[in-house]
């Protein structure tokens, strides 16, 4: 069969991305036709898979507000729609699905993802949007069965259900958690909020040689480094930059916490890979994605009591073992093998 991801952007460093490219390159490796588009192209493009199974195209250079640009950008993602022909038309965000769903053939089978909570939608215009253009779909998907459920409910979806992340690779190794190092990873955007994981680092008690070490890039990087500084862990916090995909298991594999501080999140797939590493979380409550991970649990926002689980995984190696082990089973069921086998039945389903 044939299956097409949409994003607005394919191939920036986010969750997004990286789930669309993992997913896109298991359903080839089954033998399935496979295109990833994406709306425009990346600023600073970020390689998920070396070698790729499937098709990728860019639509435009840049984003297309409205006018001839828009115009021509959309009359371009018709015509591949057209020539891609029948099959399984995946949009991954509210956005998309508004832009695109419109310009599929009338054999193209919509399918929009939402990779966020049902409490961030409701917190801005996606939950309008969602409630807009998601009930005419074939399907619409959440990360978590508590978010199926809230949006069936309170966006009265008669279409939703949950198909979670994937996992890209499962390790062999898991780490030996007796490196001293909190790892953090995302995009360094307000969102994710790594000011509250410097400051919860600082507030832990972590002895030396102790060190939190954040991987990723973004606007907020020179903001989070003076915060670092002023909260007296400068020397301590360690800006490793974007790592590539392929070697991102090191940086799990040299860690023994992983800290998760955002605002809000879907199922973040740092938490799926630490755990896979047998590396224990500790997470701000804020989805039933965060949940089914296993992370650790605080309430969300409360650094003091963030910095308080962080400090007693920091203290406790037995209990990082004891909790490293425990993630490490729980997320068996996030590897790529079992989720592609419920997109396929979710596909086999949309066809009865």
């Amino acid at each position: 069969m044939t299956v097409v991801f949409t994003c607005l952007d394919a191939d920036t460093l986010g969750g997004i991305q990286q789930v669309t490219h993992t997913l896109a390159q298991g359903l080839a490796r089954r033998g399935h036709e496979v295109h990833v588009i994406g709306l425009r192209r990346a600023a600073t493009p970020f390689r998920y898979v070396a070698q790729p199974l499937y098709r990728h195209h860019v639509i435009g250079r840049r984003a297309a507000a409205g006018g001839p640009a828009r115009w021509r950008a959309d009359r371009r993602l018709k015509a591949l729609y057209a020539e891609i022909g029948p099959g399984y038309a995946i949009m991954t965000s509210p956005s998309v699905v508004a832009r695109a769903a419109r310009l599929l053939p009338e054999s193209a089978r919509p399918i929009g993802q939402y990779h966020g909570s049902y409490d961030h939608a409701r917190g801005c215009w996606h939950l309008a949007s969602i409630k807009r253009h998601y009930p005419e779909l074939d399907q619409a998907v959440f990360l978590s069965e508590d978010d199926a459920r809230l949006f069936s409910e309170h966006a009265l979806l008669p279409n939703a259900s949950a198909l979670p992340n994937p996992l890209g690779a499962w390790p062999a190794q898991m780490s030996a958690l007796d490196s001293p190092v909190v790892l953090g990873v995302g995009r360094l955007e307000g969102v994710k909020r790594f000011d509250r994981l410097i400051s919860a680092f600082a507030r832990s008690g972590a002895p030396e040689p102790w060190q939190l070490h954040l991987v990723g890039t973004g606007a907020e990087l020179e903001r989070l480094r003076a915060h670092a500084w002023r909260v007296g862990v400068g020397q301590r916090v360690v800006f490793k930059g974007p790592v590539p995909a392929a070697e991102m298991s090191a940086e799990y594999l040299g860690a023994s916490v992983v800290g998760l501080t955002s605002q809000h999140e879907g199922l973040p797939v740092v938490l799926l890979e630490s755990a896979a590493h047998g590396v224990p979380a500790v997470a701000f409550d804020v989805s039933g994605g965060v949940r089914s991970a296993g992370p650790v649990l605080v309430p969300p926002g409360d650094v003091a009591a963030f910095a308080a689980e962080l400090g007693r995984l920091i203290a406790d190696e037995e209990e990082r073992r004891r909790l490293g082990a425990d993630a490490r089973a729980r997320v068996e069921t996030f590897r790529l093998d079992p989720v592609l086998d419920q997109w396929e039945s979710m596909f086999a389903h949309i066809d009865r």
